[in-house]
């Protein structure tokens, strides 16, 4: 039988527990990267050329970490902060360990998001605005994140899901979560029933996530 409906409801309690995991995983991640990326992709942008912070130097080195991180492929990136993991959380195993590699490989990705919505912004406004006197916390402040809001929630959304997918690789490493079932009971047990179980749940989840992050931001943006 494909799927046994039966042993999936006897399955549930470590379903809910995965996903459990899962949310706890994503929202430590999303937090961190939330709270570094945002100031980081800014100040991509406002020291890039042509803008009133330029420092081509600054930007060129900051540029390439951003760079350099996002183009390690994610496994490998997990295996690597091994160390790191293990001296922030004491462990290299479970939700909370996974999220440190997940805060790393996120930071990057929101940071250059957010520096692209900003990118959008009318440059004639940010010109008015240094015309008249505003200082460059001013412009962050009221020209530059109110104009480019609908686009950073476009990016945070591209970020959840991206976590999401990147929480399922975690599971291979005993990361915990939804990719930890589908790895010990999916695949090592050649449970079909638990296999379409996590891809289906994961579906779910990246479609309400979507589709709520694409309803805010239409919401929002008064363009």
């Amino acid at each position: 039988m494909l799927f046994d409906f039966e042993h999936f409801i006897s399955m549930l309690p470590d379903i809910w527990k995965a996903f459990g995991e899962t949310l706890l995983m994503i929202g430590i991640s999303l937090s961190i990267s939330l709270i570094i990326g945002l100031p980081l992709g800014i100040i991509l942008f406002v020291t890039s050329k042509g803008l009133f912070l330029r420092n081509r130097f600054f930007n060129g080195v900051l540029g390439f970490i951003v760079n350099l991180v996002r183009s390690v492929p994610y496994i490998i990136l997990l295996v690597a902060l091994f160390p790191l993991t293990k001296i922030l959380v004491g462990d290299t195993i479970g939700p909370v360990a996974a999220s440190v590699s997940l805060s790393v490989a996120a930071i990057p990705f929101f940071a250059r998001l957010v520096e692209t919505s900003m990118r959008e912004v009318d440059k004639g406004v940010i010109e008015a605005s240094i015309a008249v006197g505003a200082t460059p916390w001013m412009i962050i402040r009221d020209v530059l994140l109110p104009e480019a809001k609908s686009g950073i929630i476009q990016g945070v959304t591209m970020t959840i899901i991206s976590l999401v997918a990147y929480s399922a690789m975690a599971g291979i490493v005993g990361g915990g979560g939804i990719g930890d079932l589908a790895i010990r009971f999916g695949y090592y047990r050649y449970d079909n029933t638990i296999m379409i179980a996590t891809v289906v749940i994961l579906i779910v989840i990246v479609q309400i996530i979507q589709l709520s992050g694409d309803a805010i931001s239409k919401a929002i943006d008064k363009r």
